[in-house]
């Protein structure tokens, strides 16, 4: 096949040097473990990005087994700040499971691997083949661009019809031989040459039989719909104090947005409700206390996938007579003196929050 083989040929000489992947064309099973893990930190996140937390995540747990076996609560706490929390909860439960059912060896076939938490179609095709040199195929961001400028597919992608296309046209041409490494020259020519914007046709080394290029419409692909205005929510939280100068935080549920991470309580300002009321609102909905609501401390913008938030954290002091917390609206609750949250995992607002706490030189309150 004219484009796998001009494909591998600009692979060899050009692939990426990246610290998962297997030298030449040896295949490793026992590497599977640190493909998986690369695959599943690699979801929406930058390689250059993941790196540093890859190296310390397989320094912290270097076999499927140290995973299993580590507290979710350290396991979180070594991912904080690379973000969609998710994938460290699924990462966690799926080696508990290649554990349980699988021997401590993850499997190779993409219907065993789409058992694991966490695991979708394109992390099984990609474990598959790069790990086990299996004959599946892997369709990422990157992999839709370029199947779509090299036939001019002028369908908008993110439709279910056009994505089955997309995958009906993976698995016909992948080779027989390395489909691995064609599955990794496809994202490597994404990352590299076929990018979203201003792509380097003239480096391409499949240039010849790209249709889009042909016909001088390859920045007109792929077809995407306009995104909608992104959601922009004013948020409250309570640097809630005691008498013994400590901070109360609260444990997120594990299921949701920032599952198990911890943060300073509070929550989502409501239509007609000041901030101040929205934050005593949360904290009795959330560990049923009441508080003195003090000064602004600090305001911190941050944006997630789908929407963006502005944190308005407020210095507040606990009633101390009113009794302890009680967790309500959240998993957990602890009071901790502020030179100890460093131990705790927390999402990056809260993390920005500390650290304008931490640069202070008096206490609050």
């Amino acid at each position: 096949m004219a484009l796998a083989d001009d494909l591998l040929t600009w692979y060899d000489t050009q692939a990426i040097a990246l610290p998962w992947r297997m030298a030449g064309h040896e295949r490793m099973p026992e590497r599977a473990y640190h493909v998986w893990l690369s695959e599943i930190m690699l979801q929406q996140t930058q390689v250059e990005t993941v790196k540093p937390y890859y190296a310390r995540f397989l320094e912290a747990y270097p076999t499927i087994d140290d995973l299993a076996a580590a507290p979710l609560g350290d396991v979180l706490k070594l991912w904080e700040g690379l973000g969609y929390y998710s994938r460290a909860r699924n990462l966690h439960k799926a080696a508990a499971q290649v554990i349980e059912h699988f021997g401590g060896k993850i499997p190779e076939s993409v219907s065993e691997l789409l058992s694991l938490s966490g695991v979708g179609r394109y992390t099984a095709g990609a474990v598959a083949s790069i790990a086990y040199g299996m004959r599946e195929p892997a369709l990422d961001g990157n992999v839709i661009r370029v199947y779509s400028r090299l036939f001019d597919i002028t369908d908008e992608v993110s439709l279910p019809a056009t994505q089955a296309k997309f995958w009906e046209l993976a698995e016909t041409l992948l080779p027989e031989a390395r489909p691995g490494d064609y599955n990794q020259a496809l994202m490597d020519l994404g990352r590299l040459i076929c990018k979203p914007r201003a792509p380097r046709c003239e480096s391409c080394p499949v240039q010849k039989h790209c249709l889009a290029y042909a016909r001088g419409v390859q920045e007109s692909r792929p077809v995407k719909v306009k995104k909608p205005v992104t959601p922009h929510y004013q948020v409250t939280a309570g640097l809630i104090w005691n008498q013994r100068g400590e901070l109360l935080i609260a444990q997120r549920p594990l299921k949701g947005l920032l599952g198990g991470l911890w943060e300073f309580p509070g929550g989502k300002q409501e239509t007609g409700e000041t901030l101040t009321d929205c934050l005593r609102r949360e904290l009795r909905e959330e560990l049923n206390i009441n508080v003195d609501v003090g000064e602004l401390f600090t305001v911190v913008k941050h944006a997630f996938t789908h929407f963006k938030i502005t944190l308005h954290a407020f210095t507040c002091r606990y009633h101390e007579g009113s009794g302890e917390p009680e967790a309500i609206g959240v998993k957990d609750w602890a009071w901790v003196a502020p030179g100890d949250l460093e131990r705790y995992a927390f999402g990056k607002a809260d993390r920005q929050v500390i650290a304008h706490l931490l640069s202070r030189d008096q206490m609050l309150f």
